[in-house]
Order: structure tokens, then sequence, then C-alpha cells
């Protein structure tokens, strides 16, 4: 606003520059998606390692592949995601199998929960005890984990209250930051004393794991796309880029779920089915083919590693976890366009392949769009392929390359967000020059650390907002276009050498 001027003198007046920083998100946020002993299955939970996945998920369990894929992320480079719980919480008509249940229990009159399904809760109790007079409406609760006569306290809440009018309402307090359980006061509640409940104990009901979900079959091929649908619980996600469903293998549940990473800008890695072989690999990855199949890589075969449950006994696994921490890794060090395959991607944690692999049958793969995972020598075991699952050769696809699809949600996602503050702006040249300074400028800066190809901005890149992208019939309907180019980096699959003899001189 201008300064009112009305005596003589020198005013200062600030004036907006129009630049609006434009900050690129997060590459490498992985989402995992299994069957748990443990955790809420009504929203994803947020993890930054593997401890956080046992306290949350209860570790592994050698039921599901999900624990271990979360851990080999962890292993291989990645420090950021989400994990949803699938169960199976109901009973359909005729069906005879268990569904999912919470542990309750009652103490001093009030309703013990369990904080999410299963029988992990049997190995908690709730101990109260009240403070003596004058405050004996006071008293304080203590989780414990094992036996109560272990005394293994795990939380404590101290000067709590039943009077829902108090600072210190114990349902506002416990409900607000335990991981174990839930409380409910009743509405005529009893003055505390001195007691102790174990979660799903005679005073309650049992917690029970359920049936152990095969991603493969009903009714997980329900419950996983739906996770996408709007509403669902990875819809509900704010950003997530890597997306694993250990040992999913199912070629029509795999195709559904491209269209939600396309509706989430992000990126699917495909399991191969354990007894996959060199032959029928490639008929594996066609049968994954969706509608979207540049959103999704196709990882072959299953990786060999110990399994800390079996006193370190070697078992076979599913390579999704293990490729999603490459590829945070790779994102991390060399940026989320750079291919993450070669001889710097080694995956951590493998002692090998459960099909080993020639050059040759590897060069018969990967023109189908398989991506190899190969021990060579010196380097170990490493990702040999980089390839979505429309890099066949015969697709003929402009998605071909894992960096090329990868960079291009980075920049949607990025610019997406970036360019928020446009929406109710004027709609004239003023705000397209502002639009092409922004966006512009963020383009710059990643042409500057090598994401483009060309060795001008140029040839790198362009942003075009003005009158030949937003014509007068745009501004009536409230539209402002805005084209943004780039050249992608694509990665130097195939190296050629060529050698030749220098002839000596011949005497004339």
């Amino acid at each position: 606003m201008a300064v009112t001027l009305a005596q003589p003198g020198v005013y200062i007046e600030e004036v907006p520059s129009g630049v609006r920083t434009i900050t690129g998100v997060a590459t490498s946020i992985g989402l995992f998606i299994g069957w748990a002993k443990r955790g809420s299955i009504e929203e994803g939970q947020r993890i930054f390692s593997f401890a956080d996945f046992e306290r949350e998920y209860g570790g592994l369990d050698q039921r599901s592949y999900l624990g271990y894929a979360v851990r080999s992320f962890f292993d291989n480079g990645g420090t950021d995601a989400y994990v949803i719980r699938i169960a199976k919480t109901k009973l359909g008509e005729g069906d005879t199998g268990e569904a999912a249940a919470t542990a309750t229990a009652k103490l001093n009159g009030m309703d013990l929960t369990a904080s999410s399904p299963g029988e992990w809760a049997k190995n908690y109790s709730v101990r109260l005890t009240k403070r003596a007079a004058p405050d004996a409406k006071r008293f304080k609760l203590e989780v414990l984990l094992g036996k109560p006569d272990d005394n293994v306290v795990v939380e404590v809440y101290e000067n709590l209250s039943k009077d829902s009018a108090d600072p210190r309402f114990v349902e506002a307090i416990v409900n607000s930051n335990s991981h174990v359980f839930t409380i409910k006061v009743p509405s005529s509640p009893a003055d505390p004393a001195d007691g102790t409940a174990t979660l799903g104990d005679s005073s309650g009901t049992p917690g029970k794991d359920g049936d152990v979900l095969d991603p493969n079959a009903d009714p997980a091929k329900t419950l996983i796309p739906a996770l996408f649908d709007t509403g669902g619980v990875a819809d509900k996600l704010d950003l997530f880029n890597l997306v694993c469903v250990p040992g999913l293998t199912d070629g029509p549940t795999i195709g559904t779920l491209q269209a939600g990473c396309k509706k989430k800008r992000a990126f699917l890695i495909v399991d191969p089915p354990e007894d996959a072989t060199i032959d029928n690999a490639a008929s594996k990855a066609a049968a994954c083919i969706g509608s979207d199949p540049s959103y999704a890589g196709f990882y072959f075969p299953w990786v060999r590693a110990t399994d800390p449950l079996q006193d370190g006994g070697i078992r076979n696994f599913p390579p999704c976890g293990y490729v999603a921490g490459v590829m945070a890794r790779t994102d991390a060090s060399r940026g989320v366009w750079k291919a993450p395959a070669g001889t710097d991607s080694v995956l951590n944690g493998v002692l090998g392949f459960k099909v080993p692999m020639s050059d040759a049958q590897n060069g018969a793969l990967n023109p189908k769009a398989v991506n190899c995972l190969r021990t060579l020598p010196v380097y170990g075991n490493v990702v040999w392929g980089s390839r979505t699952l429309d890099g066949d050769n015969d697709r003929g696809s402009e998605w071909k390359y894992v960096p090329v699809r990868r960079m291009a949600l980075f920049l949607e996602e990025s610019l997406f967000r970036g360019t928020q503050w446009v929406v109710f702006e004027p709609n004239d040249e003023p705000l397209w020059a502002q639009i092409r300074l922004n966006i512009g400028a963020f383009m710059q800066q990643l042409f500057r650390q090598g994401a483009f190809q060309g060795a001008t901005p140029r040839q790198a890149y362009f942003v075009k907002c003005d009158r030949t992208t937003t014509t007068q019939a745009d501004i009536n309907l409230g539209v402002v276009n805005i084209l943004v180019g780039f050249a992608p980096l694509k990665p130097a699959e195939f190296v050629v050498l060529q050698i030749q003899q220098i002839a000596g001189e011949i005497a004339t």
C-alpha cells in the first residue's frame, strides 16, 4: 500500500519482488502395504527407522514379508516411509476364517481397549495406583510389558482424574498419548481404587490376529487397490513416492495399483513370483501391465538373505524393499534423475539371488522390461536394470526408463505444490511474468545441478505462460495454462567401445 504523503521529506516503501520460491519435494518416501500382527488399520503411520516399525507394528513376523521389506529399505538407504496394515476385521457370508479382534478389559469401572487388533495386547497390563488423601480422587496409570510381577513399565501417566472438566482428565491424556491402549470413563465413575487389568483378560475380550492375508488372494486383492480410492487410507496420505506391496505378484491387482500410483504421483516397485524363472520372467512382467505401466518397474529375481527369526537361516525374500532402499540412496547421493542401477547400486544384506543369470540371459530379459538383479565380480550384488513396465522395446514408449518417469513425477509434484499461490490472482501478463520467473528459477536450479540434457538452459528446458498458451477464451473461463518442457537424462544402457589398431607407416 502506498505511503500517505503529507509532510515534505523522504519516504521508504518496501516493494514485493514477486519471487515465490518453489522447493523440490522429497523423492524417496516409501509406502509399504501388508499384513502385520499389530498397528493401526485406519491410517498409515509414518516411520523413520526400523525401530519405529518394531514399536508400531511389532517387528518381524515370519507369516508376512512386510517387516522384512521395511527392514531392507532402511538397511539400503531409506530414511522415511509410511506403513499401511491390512487386516480382515469381519467375516463375510460363509467365511470360515478368523477376523482380527481388538482386546478389551475393565479397570476400576473404566473400559480399556487395545490401540489396534491382535493378540499382541495380551502382553500388556495397566496398573492403577490412587493417590493418598487429600488427593484421593487422583491416580496414576502405568502400562506394564510382560507379567505384572515383572514390573517392566513402558508408559506412565501421573496425576489423572475421572472428572471430564479436569485438565488432567484421564481420557484426554491417555487417548492422545498412549501407543498401547485407549480408555473410556463411565458417566458415573467410581472413586479410584488400586488395581491391575491385563488387556484381553476375563474382564473383557481377547485380541485376535485374524487370518494372515496373502496379498495375492481375497480379501487382500480387494483391500489393497481400495486404499487408493478417494478417501482411502493411501489417498489421505500427503506425499509418498515409492510403493511396495511385498510378495504381491497378482497381475490384475498390480495393474490396478498402477492407476493408484498415477493418481498419487508415485512409482510402484513390482515383485516377480518367487518361482519365476529366466524362461518365463518376461511373460510374468507382461502380465503385470495395466493401463499405466510407466508408473511401475518389474525387478527379478527374489533375493537370498538371512532371517534373524531363524537363527540366521537363509530364506528367499521379495526384492521390492531392497530396490526401494537403493532408489532412496541414489536420490540422496546423485539425484532422482540418476538411474537407480549400476555398479554403485549394491544391495546391502543380500547373499545372492534365487536365480543367478549370465550376461546373455540378462540380455534377453532387459529388452522385455525386466530389471535384473545380478551378482557381478568385484562389485557384488547390484541392480542391473532401470526400465519401467512400459520399457519393452516393442512398445516404443517415451517413458521407457525409470529415472525419466520419476523425474517427471518430481517436477509435477513440486510445481503443483509450488504454484498454489496462483489461484485467484488476476489472470493477465503481470501474473504470467511472475509464473515464468518462479518456475524458471526452479528449473534453472535443477539445470545447474545437472538434472537435464543440454549445455545451455535453452537446450535443457523451457517455461511458457503468455498469450500463446492462455487465450482470451481461457481467461474468460478462469484458466491459466502453463507449459513446462524438459530434456530428460536417459541412462547409458549400452556402452560401445571401438578399438582400432594403428597401422605402422608404410615406406613409399
